[in-house]
């Protein structure tokens, strides 16, 4: 943590490129909001206090999310450049000294660590102003760097207003910059919006502090692709692919066992303890945690979820806002969801869907079952074909169901609904009324035969 760095994130613009209603850097890759990602970054490197969005496009909308976050914020009212964009959080800013960071809030391939290096550099070389830079193989409308024998830059030429020399310079502006604050903000004023766009524009300070007679250095990223924004979906599609190559190489190398990778979908903000093997083409999304020596079979799909320790999920079950205790099984073909739970060691089977519902340790229901709004004891069986009938056409009922319960296949048990511990439900019964302990209930007709009654066998095919 730098505890002298403030921060700007640069997200008010509204990616017209990006052909979309919604403001770019709320477009969402390895599982988060493009702005987010880069949050993150900041906060590996200032207090989260120290941080700032500028918003403007979609202000309310980028300003939540920042909050969220734990991050300030602040607008720009009208998009007048991205020197305009700073000087609009000026009130919030100045007074902070130190160093001021700049950075892109549509890049989310950013690390903490580059942004390190990047202060380390300023810090070392007490440079007026630091700035990253990267070569790119067609550099053909960006800005080119231009430097000195000694290595620190001498101007930002764009690409327009290049000579034939400058224009074969590969190295470019990537528009993150560490600032002396005090220096910034006592000549951010001389900006002027002496363009054909008439905005005021952040790269125009390096020529000021220049002139100022202040120093500035660049920091050359070998990874360009760090340092890429996002303007349209191919790009977008692109940093979601690297980001998530980063995720899953990191819980490998963490000890997660990851069948075919390049198949799994991990949000950056999943948790996975170490010796859990994830199968292929698993996606495993929002804010999950998942434990150690856990199972979790191929294309399930995880969201939201907290799994503890020695956990099994057999391929292809559904797991939404639910919780799974230690060494409980779920699948193949399950879903949970809406806050379902199992207990310690519990099973759910194939075709077994829960939701809103707790089974308790122990307790199994393996086969082709739904159980909605429920409380399920410990040690229950839940037959094949059990239901819950927990909707009456206008609202949910509970059904309680207590420790030691059998419940027989093909019951339908209508909510509200108690049933005492130890009591037996008799297979294919309708059950409406409470069920006291250790009796046996039946809510089915007798069954009837007529012999006989067959007058004439029908035909064989």
């Amino acid at each position: 943590m730098v505890n002298d760095a403030s921060v700007v994130i640069l997200a008010a613009g509204q990616g017209t490129r990006m052909k979309s209603r919604m403001a770019k850097v709320l477009h969402r890759a390895g599982g988060k909001a493009l702005v987010e990602h880069v949050i993150d970054a900041a906060r590996g490197i200032a207090s989260a206090e120290r941080i700032f969005v500028a918003v403007g496009h979609q202000a309310e909308s980028v300003a939540a999310v920042a909050g969220q976050s734990g991050v300030g914020s602040f607008v720009q009212t009208e998009q007048l450049g991205t020197g305009h964009a700073v000087m609009c959080g000026e009130a919030q800013l100045i007074s902070l000294g130190g160093i001021l960071l700049i950075l892109n809030g549509d890049c989310p391939l950013i690390r903490a660590e580059t942004i390190e290096r990047l202060i380390e550099l300023y810090r070392s070389t007490g440079s007026g102003a630091s700035m990253i830079t990267c070569d790119l193989g067609d550099p053909t409308g960006y800005g080119r760097i231009v430097r000195d024998a000694s290595g620190d830059v001498l101007e930002i030429v764009e690409h327009k207003a290049a000579t034939d020399a400058q224009r074969a310079i590969h190295e470019i502006n990537a528009g993150f910059y560490c600032f002396n604050a005090a220096a910034f903000w006592q000549h951010v004023h001389d900006l002027k919006p002496d363009n054909p766009a008439h905005e005021y524009y952040l790269t125009d300070m390096i020529a000021i502090l220049l002139r100022a007679g202040h120093r500035v250095t660049a920091l050359k990223v070998e990874d360009a692709a760090e340092m890429q924004g996002i303007n349209n979906r191919v790009e977008l599609a692109a940093a979601d692919k690297r980001l998530r190559e980063r995720k899953v190489r990191q819980l490998m190398l963490d000890g997660v066992t990851i069948e075919k990778p390049e198949t799994v979908t991990i949000d950056a903000q999943v948790k996975i303890g170490m010796d859990t093997a994830i199968g292929p083409f698993a996606q495993i999304t929002g804010h999950t945690v998942i434990g150690e020596n856990c199972r979790i079979g191929a294309s399930c799909v995880i969201e939201n979820a907290s799994i503890a320790d020695e956990v099994e999920v057999f391929p292809f079950s559904i797991i939404s806002a639910s919780s799974l205790a230690a060494r409980s099984h779920v699948g193949p073909f399950a879903r949970l969801r809406m806050g379902a739970s199992l207990e310690e060691s519990a099973h759910v089977g194939n075709f077994v869907e829960l939701k809103k519902t707790k089974l308790g340790a122990g307790s199994k229901s393996m086969h082709l079952a739904y159980l909605g709004d429920s409380q399920i004891g410990s040690k229950v069986n839940i037959g094949a074909g059990t239901i819950t009938c927990n909707y009456d056409g206008a609202k949910k009922h509970a059904t309680h169901i207590g420790d030691g319960t059998f419940v027989g296949s093909n019951s339908t048990l209508v909510a509200p609904l108690e049933i005492a511990e130890g009591a037996y439900i008799a297979a294919g019964s309708v059950i409406t009324d409470p069920v006291p302990a250790k009796a046996l209930a039946l809510g089915r007709a007798r069954q009837v035969v007529k012999e006989g009654w067959v007058k004439k066998p029908a035909k064989a095919d």
